[in-house]
This record gives structure tokens, sequence and C-alpha cells, in this order.
């Protein structure tokens, strides 16, 4: 069984919550629902879940009054094994999206305040969006906490490192402290391994009970034509053409020198008119990650965002390397790829981290182009930038930025081991599951 850090959080969240639902969104197939079962199961008296999608009869609980009593009534006629404990009962509403009146319900089961309620769903914000008679918001009532795929650290936890040990690690980081060699080789291989896995709970399980990178291919090959269907399914008749190309160009879009995305690359003479609508369906679909551009690489970040340019990097870097033939896993688990694609690999990989993090994903690159920083952070006041080496290349761009006064530090990531140089810090690709923790 897969160990996942929102576990923890829901342990935060019981112990912490007062009048509040929480709310899970979420790319399909992160392992919402997984989590929150075995949360239930494990942490509760009584456990009760009900699956919209399962079990469709289950809208008919919220098809009248909505108040905590009522509810519950309902509850136990569909489902007479129902037992409702004060403080000793989580109510999970999965896959809420399907039943719009169960997220108004939140409301009320939280002011009632005697059940846990976790409710969890996939397109929640497009889904209620798309409804011409949408059904009040539970505002003030609900926390929302968005799940992403396994990151680094959970995929060490699959693999059987305890957290001490992921612990010493972090000590060399906090220090900056060079790791033996061997070390810091060991975690560059499997670093290499989880770009081709990816952080897929089912695919990740697969490929840690076989130890086959065929049988986790066949997992992520299911899973891509689960979201291709996803956006036939969900995605507008208007878009759904557009955005399943939009998704399909992503191979392409990282093996070019990705200034921005370019609707060129989807069709040829693509234009932001056409397919704007569909990239913003697809990012609200979490199924990928937008990285803005901002025009000046100043604090704070979000008052230069520029519009009219982004970059797009798929949500689980296992399903992008599923778009493409299985050969090229043993070109990036063997270390053996060169050229633009491998830099936007390990970009999408690092876009992942960061935004596992749910930290908002954004680039700089000066009006002639001569420069660019990958990821640009807002961080205790001040910009720190980012910059991704797939091998050990020179840093021109960074160096330069880091000579301004307002900037603090700055990140290198490469092939290499850990160092520090002035205001530099060079760091294994790796360790950027270390950056920026809370």
């Amino acid at each position: 069984m897969l160990r996942r850090k929102m576990t923890d959080y829901l342990r935060s969240w019981r112990n912490t919550h007062k009048n509040e639902c929480l709310l899970i969104n979420g790319a399909r197939q992160v392992g919402k629902s997984f989590v929150v079962n075995e949360f239930g199961a494990s942490d509760y008296q009584h456990f009760i879940a009900l699956d919209f999608v399962a079990h469709p009869e289950y809208k008919e609980i919220f098809s009248g009054s909505l108040d905590a009593d009522t509810i519950t009534s309902r509850m136990s006629l569909y489902i007479p094994s129902a037992r409702f404990v004060p403080h000793e009962t989580l109510i999970f509403l999965d896959e809420i999206q399907e039943c719009p009146q169960a997220r108004t319900a939140l409301k009320y089961l939280a002011q009632d305040g005697r059940y846990d309620v976790i409710a969890s769903g996939s397109l929640l914000g497009l889904r209620f969006r798309e409804m011409k008679d949408a059904p009040s918001l539970p505002v003030g009532y609900e926390r929302q906490v968005t799940m992403h795929p396994l990151d680094f650290e959970e995929f060490l936890w699959a693999h059987g490192y305890e957290p001490t040990a992921i612990g010493l690690l972090r000590e060399h980081f906090n220090q900056l402290e060079p790791l033996e060699n061997g070390i810091n080789e060991r975690m560059m291989r499997l670093f290499r391994e989880y770009l081709v896995i990816g952080g897929m709970p089912d695919v990740v399980q697969q490929y840690v009970d076989s130890g086959n990178f065929s049988v986790a291919h066949d997992a992520q090959t299911q899973l891509h034509r689960l979201y291709l269907d996803d956006i036939a399914r969900y995605a507008s008749p208007t878009e759904r053409v557009k955005a399943r190309s939009c998704y399909l160009s992503l191979p392409r879009q990282l093996a070019r020198e990705n200034t921005r995305f370019s609707y060129a690359t989807v069709e040829k003479g693509g234009r932001a008119r056409k397919f704007d609508g569909s990239v913003d369906w697809l990012v609200g679909a979490e199924i990928v990650q937008r990285c803005q551009a901002v025009s000046s690489a100043t604090y704070p970040l979000t008052a230069y965002e520029d519009n009219s340019r982004f970059r797009l990097y798929a949500n689980d870097t296992g399903l992008l390397l599923a778009m493409h033939d299985f050969s090229l896993k043993a070109a990036v688990v063997g270390n053996t790829l060169s050229g633009p694609m491998k830099s936007g690999l390990y970009e999408n990989l690092i876009a992942c981290t960061l935004a596992s993090k749910d930290i908002p994903l954004r680039y700089w690159i000066s009006s002639d182009t001569k420069h660019e920083i990958e990821f640009l952070i807002d961080w205790q006041g001040a910009v720190v930038p980012v910059e991704v080496k797939a091998g050990r290349g020179s840093t021109a761009s960074l160096n330069r930025m880091l000579e301004r006064n307002d900037v603090p530090l700055g990140y290198k990531l490469v092939d290499g081991n850990v160092g520090r140089d002035g205001k530099k810090v060079t760091l294994p690709l790796w360790m950027a599951m270390f950056l920026f923790e809370r």
C-alpha cells in the first residue's frame, strides 16, 4: 500500500477544523478516493462512503431538504449499515461533481458539526462553470485542497526508503554539504526512474510490485487513453477536438526551444483565438500545468504576468512519456538522451515537483530572448530563480540575475552534486523535492 502525504493532511484537518468540510480537488486517478477510504476506515469508528458514479441513486439523498437530519435519515435508507455517532463518523461524498446539490449540502453539514465530511471530485470547476443553473457553493464552509500525483519523496517511500533515511538526505540540503558520489548517483538513477514512471498511484504500485517497466508502460497507456476519453466526454463539443490536439502536442512542444506554448505546433497556422479556450479547459481539468511568463522578474511576480505568453507541462511525466515509443524510457533511465527533448522532460518534472507544493509556475525570458530562467518563485518577500539543467551546463542567465541586490539567492538544478558559489546554490535535480518547504 502506497503511503501518501495527503493522509497526514487529513489527520491534521480532523484535529484542527471547526465547522468546515474538506473538498479534495485533483486530476483523475491521483488517488483521492483511495486515501480517503483508507483514512475513514482506520481513523473513525464509523465511515460512510457515497460514490455518485458507482451509485447514481445516491443523488436522491440530496434532492429535497438539505438539513443534516434529513440527509442522514435518507442515507440510512440507502445504506442500512450506516451509523451516525457525533465526532466519530466520517461521511465521504465521492465524485461530487456528479451531484451538485451535495456540494451545496456541505454548508449545512458543516453548520451542524456533528459529523466530519470530506468530498472529492475531478473537473469540479469546469463542471460547475458549464451548468446553466449551478447551485450555490458553500462559501466559508469548505476548505479546498488539491491532491497531486506522488512526488519524488512519496516515490522513495514506495521503494522502501524510510523517512529517517530521507531526513539524512535533507540534512545535506539544509547544510549544503555534498553527498558521497555513490549515494548521489543512486538518487539520480531513482530520479530518472521516477521521471519515466511518474506519480500516478496505479502505475507506481505496478512498477514497485513487478520491477518491470513494460508493465508500468501498459498501465500508463491505459491512463493516457482515459484522459483522452475524459476530453471527449467532458469538454464541450466546440472544444473537445482542439483540447485533444493541444494535449497531444505536448511532446512536440517540449522537443523544441520552448520559449512559449506554440499554437502553430498544434496546427499549422494555429492562433490563440482558436485554441485559448481549449488550453483553459486542459488547465481546469488539471491534465496540464500552466507556467505563466512574467515581463519582469520582480516581486510580487503576479503583478508582472504576461497573459499572452505561457508554457504548458503535463501533470505527470509518466503519462507524457506514454505518448512516446517505449524505447524512450531506456534512453532516459540510461541517461543517453540528449538535445532539447531531454531538457524539456526535466523541466516538466521540476514543474510537477513545484506544482505538488502548490507553488504557482512562472518563467522569464529577456526581451532579446538571450536570457531565460525556467522558474521564478515568490518566496519570503523576494524572487528566487530556479534554473534547470539536464546536464551540467553554464548558467549565464542565472549569474546575471544574481547580480541584482533584490535577489537573495538562486538555485541551479543539475546532474551533479551539492555546491555553493556566493548566492548561487547548485543542487542535484532530485533535491528539488526539498525546495521551498513550509
